[in-house]
């Protein structure tokens, strides 16, 4: 089955888990295997629902949810957030623990999940004038605490869902970035789509990484010169060599760890990855546009979400091309920044040669 057409958009991407197959000792081999088993099960789960009015479970043998239901009915921009609890278990949602207005649980991930799913509604509504995920106030839904240590985090069509981290090799999977990674997919999904496969794999990616990046940024009030511009930190283990899974500032500088491997990422086209892993690598070769992104950035200055990320958001609106290039992105968000600001403007000028620093003719 083409993994492309109906992917889960998973924060562990699967070159690690190959890594790990490798150079893991036996337990480490047998996560890693149980997580790609896990990842096909769900996947064979969402395809076969495909069409047919329903959501999976994400979790293989657990209850569906339909479409209406998954859909707030709120008007206008309100946020209605749901975070269940897992319980360790494989079924999906799991038992409401917070829903929108609740109080504080006290359980760190419940209320992580329902403050970070906060922070990137505030984003998309207050930046973007985007009512929650598909447009039209969809409920966010999370679900922490899946199985029993899972290394991972995933959003399977429509909900987000966070594992624990086993504590050695990933720890939580709610920390800020990585939950707007997740709903940004969402975004992404919703907004025509990127086929997931190849370089118009690798932009869905990439995008879900720029948001994520700019949410974090936005929560902690900080500049572009400001941020560190990682995604994904703090959720290495601590015996983990490594910083982030991912750096839009440094691809391929992320990590460098005797389990792990080293961060693969390119930052140029030059060193752009062929392979028929990752769904043509759509984990690795998204470091390409995540680098032109933040060069732009550090060219524009101010906040991440003002110029660039209204670039960026106008362009996954109106690109309509769910198999676009590199290239195609980058002639997008030229025509983004010319509608936005004018032909020969600084703002377009400074985005071509951003393109053309990671090696895409714009």
């Amino acid at each position: 089955m083409c993994q492309c057409h109906n992917p889960i958009n998973c924060i562990i991407p699967p070159h690690m888990l190959e890594v790990m197959l490798l150079r893991g000792d036996k337990s480490v081999r047998k996560m890693a295997e149980g997580l790609i088993k896990i990842g096909d099960s769900v996947r064979e789960e969402r395809a076969a629902s495909a069409g047919s009015g329903v959501v999976p479970s994400a979790g293989g043998g657990g209850t569906f949810v339909s479409m209406a239901m998954a859909q707030g009915a709120a008007t206008g921009h309100t946020c209605y957030r749901e975070v269940y609890d897992g319980e360790e278990k494989a079924s999906l949602p799991g038992t409401l623990a917070r829903k929108e207005g609740d109080p504080a649980t006290g359980d760190a991930e419940v209320d992580a999940a329902y403050d970070g799913a906060g922070a990137v509604f505030d984003l998309y509504s207050e930046e973007f004038g985007r009512n929650s995920i598909d447009g039209f106030g969809m409920k966010m839904l999370q679900t922490v605490h899946h199985r029993r240590n899972y290394n991972n985090a995933f959003w399977n069509g429509a909900q987000m869902v966070y594992g624990d981290g086993d504590g050695q090799i990933f720890q939580t999977f709610t920390e800020l970035s990585v939950v707007a990674h997740e709903i940004s997919h969402g975004v992404v999904q919703h907004s025509g789509g990127l086929i997931y496969q190849g370089q118009s794999g690798a932009l869905n990616e990439s995008y879900a990484d720029v948001f994520g990046a700019m949410t974090q940024q936005r929560a902690q009030g900080q500049d572009v010169y400001e941020a560190d511009w990682l995604v994904g930190k703090g959720i290495l283990g601590p015996n983990i060599n490594g910083i982030a899974l991912r750096s839009m500032k440094a691809p391929g500088m992320a990590y460098s760890d005797a389990l792990l491997g080293k961060d693969p990422q390119p930052y140029h086209m030059d060193f752009y990855v062929n392979t028929t892993s990752d769904n043509g690598g759509v984990h690795i070769n998204s470091g390409i546009p995540n680098h032109a992104f933040y060069l732009y950035c550090m060219y524009m200055g101010g906040k991440s979400w003002e110029k660039p990320g209204q670039i960026w958001y106008k362009a996954l609106q109106q690109i309509n091309n769910p198999h676009a290039t590199f290239g195609d992105w980058a002639a997008q968000t030229l025509d983004a920044a010319i509608d936005l600001y004018g032909a020969g403007s600084y703002e377009m000028l400074m985005l071509r040669r951003a393109w053309n620093l990671v090696g895409i003719d714009a």
